[in-house]
């Protein structure tokens, strides 16, 4: 399941970055998204997700969602 697919305020572990553009990955692992990392969705609005990653909050677009994958 992709992190659009998440409940609120559930933590997740991220299984796997899914894409083939690399900048998009490189731009995901900045953020701490990368495998075995813990993740919350704080909020969702329209397209765009408010994500808890480490000690920080981000907002990423739907895009950006889909390409991370849950265990």
């Amino acid at each position: 399941m992709d992190l659009t697919k998440a409940q609120l305020e559930q933590e997740y572990i991220i299984k796997d970055i899914k894409t083939d553009d690399e900048e998009l990955n490189a731009f995901l692992f900045s953020l701490g998204c990368y495998s075995g990392e813990k993740i919350t969705v704080v909020s969702h609005f329209r397209k765009s997700y408010v994500v808890s990653v480490k000690d920080g909050r981000y907002n990423i677009d739907e895009n950006l969602a889909q390409a991370i994958i849950l265990e």
